[in-house]
């Protein structure tokens, strides 16, 4: 799956602050997201994400 830095991700569940945007900072072995709506960074391992993922906005 094609993920870059700065991408969008759409997520199939939810943060626990009830939204499913998370902005890419960092892409490789994992993930680092941001949630767009409290702002809370994550780190998430590839495959985790990848299976979550609903839709990819760039």
């Amino acid at each position: 799956m094609d993920v870059r830095p700065g991408d969008i991700l759409v997520m199939k569940k939810t943060h626990p602050c009830g939204g499913n945007r998370f902005a890419v900072l960092r892409s490789g072995m994992d993930f680092k997201l941001k949630c767009e709506k409290c702002g809370h960074e994550i780190m998430v391992k590839r495959s985790r994400a990848e299976k979550n993922i609903k839709s990819i906005e760039r």
